[in-house]
This record gives C-alpha cells, sequence and structure tokens, in this order.
C-alpha cells in the first residue's frame, strides 16, 4: 500500500505546502555566511579608509587623499562585482605592490630632485609658522597668568590659565580656548580629562615644561605662552614679521628684510639666513654634487668602485667555495655525506647580523680572540686598516654565504645525467675537463640567475658592512660620515642619518644611481644567461 500526503494550500497562499514543513524562500535564509564575513571585512576596510581619507584631509595631503579613494573605490567594485572575479585575488597583491613598491620608488625620485633635509623638511607655510615661534620673546609689561601644567591620558602636555574668570586650555597643537574646570584662587586645579601634574612630574619633565609653546590663537604672529618656572606663563611674540603680500619677513627690532631665494630660504641683503627653510625643486644637483663637489667626489668613485669588487667578489668566493664542497660532497665514496652536509649550512642557518657581531668581537685589535689566541697575543688592526678591514669582510662573507651556493650547487650537479659524465670519462676526458667542459656549462644554466641575485644582494649587504665595521675607518675631510669600507647603499644611510645634517634629496639620488647599476648589471647578466641556455 502507498501513502501518499496531502498537499494543504493555507487560506490565501497559492503554494502548496506539506506536511513535512513549510518551504521558506525569505532572503535571509539564502544570505551565505561567506558573504556575511565578507560584508563585516569590507565594512572595516571602508571605516579605516574612510579615518584615513579625513586624517588626509586635515593635513592636506592630497596625493594620499586621492590614492585612498582610488584604492576604497576598487576594492568596493571588485568584492561586490560578480564580474571581477580574479580581481579578488590580484588585487591585495597589487595594492601592495603599489603602496611599497611603485609609490616609494616614485616618491624616492621626487626627493632626489629636491634639497628635502634638516632645515628644509616641509613647505613654505609651515617654514614660516616655525620661524615666527622660534623667533619670539617675552612682551614686556604683560602680566604673567598663574599656571596649572596639566597633561592627558597620552602624557602631552597642556597649559591651562584663567582670563578675566574664564578658565583656557591650549596644547602645542591646539590654541587656548575655554573649558570647564575647577579654579581655585585664580588657578585652575582639575579638568576633565586632564591631571594637573604635582611638583615631582613637573621636576621630572623640565625640559617639556620650559620648550613647550601654546599659541593664543590660529594665527602665529599673535604670539604664545611660554613659562620658565611652570608657575606662571607670560606673553611672547614674534620679533620677526611676514608681510604676504609683498612675501617678505621683515624683523621688527632692526629692520632687516628678508626676501626668499631660489632654494628654499629667507635670506636679508647681506647674506644673513632664517631657519627652518622649505622643500624647493633643485633639478639633477643632487646628482652632480657627488662628481663635481671636490670632497665628495673621491670618496663616492671609491665607494662605487668597492661596492662592485666586493659584490663581484663575494659571489665569486663564495660560488667557487660552495661548489668545491658541492663537489667533494656529493662523492658517493665520501662516507658521512648528510652529516657533513648538515653541518656546512649551519652558518647559512644562524642569523647574519648576529654572525657579523660575533665576528667583529673575534676581529678586534686588541682583545679579538683571533689576536690573542690563534695569532698569540698579536697586534693586527683587522678591522681598522682600509686594506684589511676589506679583506676581512670579504671573508666574513665568505663564511656566511658559501652555504648558500653549496645548496644550490648541490642541487644542480644531482641534476645533471650521470651518462653524460660517464660518457666523458670513458672518451678519456680529465676531471678537470669534465668539469670545465661538461659541469660548468651545465651548472650555469641553472644557477646563473641565482648568482645575478646573490650579486644584487651583495651590492646592497647592508648589514654585513654597518654590523662588521660600520663603513670605517673615516674618510678625513669628507664632510659626510663615510669610510673605506662603506658600500653605496650604507653610505645612503649615512647620508641620510648619521652625518650631522640630514640630507635625503642627496640619498635618494644615490639611490637611484644604486638602482640604474644593479638594473644594467642584471640586463647583462640575464642576457648572458639566454646565451648560455641556448647553447
Amino acid at each position: 500500500m502507498t501513502l501518499q500526503q496531502e498537499s494543504v494550500v493555507p487560506p490565501g497562499s497559492d503554494t502548496p505546502s506539506t506536511g513535512l514543513g513549510r518551504m521558506d524562500n525569505s532572503p535571509a535564509r539564502n544570505v551565505k555566511p561567506g558573504f556575511l564575513v565578507k560584508l563585516v571585512l569590507m565594512a572595516l576596510i571602508n571605516a579605516f579608509g574612510l579615518y584615513g581619507l579625513l586624517s588626509a584631509w586635515a593635513v592636506d595631503a592630497w596625493g594620499i587623499f586621492t590614492g585612498l579613494i582610488i584604492a576604497l573605490v576598487a576594492a568596493n567594485w571588485v568584492y561586490f562585482s560578480r564580474r571581477a572575479i580574479p580581481g579578488k585575488y590580484l588585487y591585495p597583491g597589487l595594492l601592495f605592490l603599489f603602496t611599497y613598491q611603485l609609490f616609494t620608488m616614485a616618491y624616492t625620485g621626487y626627493v632626489a630632485f629636491t634639497n628635502y633635509g634638516d632645515g628644509h623638511n616641509s613647505t613654505k607655510s609651515d617654514a614660516i609658522s616655525a620661524i615666527l615661534a622660534y623667533n619670539e620673546t617675552r612682551v614686556e609689561g604683560t602680566a604673567g597668568y598663574p599656571l596649572a601644567v596639566v597633561a592627558d591620558d597620552d602624557g602631552n602636555l597642556g597649559f591651562a590659565i584663567v582670563e578675566d574668570g574664564v578658565a583656557k586650555l591650549g596644547t602645542a597643537e591646539q590654541p587656548l580656548e575655554p573649558v570647564e574646570a575647577t579654579v581655585d584662587g585664580g588657578r585652575v586645579t582639575a579638568i576633565d580629562g586632564y591631571t594637573v601634574l604635582p611638583f615631582a612630574d613637573l621636576a621630572a619633565r623640565q625640559t617639556e615644561v620650559t620648550t613647550l609653546r601654546v599659541p593664543l590663537t590660529e594665527n602665529a604672529e599673535d604670539g604664545s605662552l611660554r613659562t620658565l618656572d611652570a608657575t606662571n606663563a607670560y606673553v611672547y611674540e614674534s620679533i620677526l614679521e611676514y608681510d604676504d603680500a609683498a612675501d617678505t619677513m621683515t624683523n621688527l627690532v632692526t629692520g632687516t628684510v628678508y626676501t626668499p631665494n631660489d632654494r628654499g630660504s629667507f635670506v636679508s641683503a647681506d647674506g644673513e639666513e632664517l631657519t627652518p627653510g622649505w622643500r624647493v625643486y633643485v633639478g639633477t644637483e643632487n646628482f652632480t654634487k657627488m662628481f663635481t663637489d671636490s670632497r665628495l667626489s673621491g670618496p663616492f668613485v671609491k665607494i662605487a668602485l668597492w661596492t662592485f669588487a666586493f659584490a663581484f667578489l663575494s659571489v665569486v668566493t663564495t660560488f667557487a667555495l660552495g661548489l668545491a664542497l658541492a663537489l667533494v660532497f656529493n662523492d658517493p665514496r665520501v662516507r658521512g655525506r648528510k652529516i657533513y652536509r648538515s653541518l656546512l649550512i649551519l652558518p647559512y642557518a644562524f642569523p647574519g647580523f648576529l654572525s657579523a657581531l660575533v665576528w667583529r668581537g673575534m676581529l678586534n685589535e686588541r682583545f679579538g680572540y683571533i689576536n690573542e689566541v690563534v695569532l698569540g697575543g698579536a697586534n693586527i688592526p683587522w678591522l681598522t686598516d682600509p686594506t684589511l678591514a676589506k679583506i676581512s669582510i670579504l671573508m666574513v662573507n665568505l663564511w656566511l654565504g658559501f652555504p648558500y651556493m653549496f645548496l644550490i650547487t648541490t642541487g644542480a650537479l644531482q641534476s645533471i645525467p650521470g651518462d653524460v659524465l660517464e660518457s666523458a670519462r670513458m672518451d678519456g676526458a680529465s676531471p678537470w675537463r669534465v668539469l670545465r667542459s661538461i659541469i660548468l656549462p651545465l651548472l650555469m644554466v641553472s644557477t646563473a640567475p641565482l648568482l645575478i641575485s646573490s650579486f644584487a644582494f651583495n651590492f646592497n649587504n647592508f648589514s654585513l658592512i654597518y654590523m662588521l665595521t660600520g663603513g670605517g675607518p673615516n674618510f678625513q675631510g669628507s664632510p659626510l660620515l663615510i669610510g673605506n669600507t662603506d658600500i653605496l647603499i650604507s653610505m645612503v644611510y649615512s647620508v641620510a642619518f648619521e652625518s650631522g645634517v640630514k640630507q635625503y634629496g642627496l640619498a635618494s639620488a644615490v639611490s637611484i644611481l644604486i638602482f640604474i647599476f644593479v638594473g644594467f648589471v642584471s640586463w647583462l647578466g640575464f642576457r648572458r644567461t639566454r646565451t648560455l641556455e641556448e647553447l
């Protein structure tokens, strides 16, 4: 007997329902969990993007503002469109490529043609505000305000005063504004969200307190509040006045007039220069300066030649030693090959910068292990003599680099057909002839790209130079803190951060030269690689 279930149609419904349960086709039941996760993630991305847009708008960073808009629009279109499925996988990689590679390269190129650095690190309007602030003096005859130094939850300092019975609060970024506060005896004693600093904290942060400048208004020319004792604040005004129409800065005390020059600075008729300045376009000056300035051209040429020599010799020596060991331990007659191979890769497994520091101690002239123990108390200046320091760098880099070459050549040797080598031996070829005519050509086909990448790596091997010698011994008479063992990339670091005055424009120009050098050598190397493949 067959059981049949009677269809039941509820009143007012055109859809039959079975007794097993009613079908629910509502949109909420059709929403997949993956879509909800995507919706939440995109909401977070858009929220952070909106925050970035507001921040960029506040500081007039229109380039970043435009880039964020494009990135957000593209992200929403890609991840909510059914026609952009490949883009869902490509978009993150392309975004990071643009942000960390293309944008960085483009910005470095822009900086290379400017005077960006100490004294010229912002816009002209920022420079004018800073000049007015740095040249302030106390306004004579003005009364002091009983002062309360306050700090917010993040530790940022501010001044709180009482003016005409109204409590006012200001910080270095925010001018004085009326606030709700507790006042006792004409002095602010409490403010919501701020802590009035006691004497012990004031003493601990004395330098911050005495150098703090709180503007009276949004206009920098209106002056600011400053204090010398953290008890009373006084009004300070700039002795300079900026004339927007004439674009000049005038000293109100001496009457000296300063006009802007093409170097991004206000300069008087007798050559006195106001600091700071602002960024301006200087053309190819940063590129030509390395060749035309006699104090820089000599050290720069020596560093460039040493950089090429260091990169080339590092590749040659590490490859030669790695190949020699690979040939030895690829021979089946050698017992315990696995153990030896494991031991040989230990220098490669150990962090390179730590190895450089260990070698720096071992090569120390006065108490290093090499001089004191190995050489019986010798006094050899391994790291302070220009020639010995270069030899030491090559030897340490050989220790660090040969395991990598040992690994890649071992793999390449094992891929060479054994019958080819056996045929050569049967034809009477000597081991040296087999190595020169068969093994090396076949080996170079697979290892040449890796050798090129190794050259590029050593061309920019900053950590070894910085950790082992610090670029020293230094050149005498050079305006930059650079030395005989510096390579171009460590020179860039020194120019940008360690030579007293930071010169980001000059450092960016040298970075572009590095890019050109490495690119040209890589291009030649890959052309040679294609020739080997054809053979």
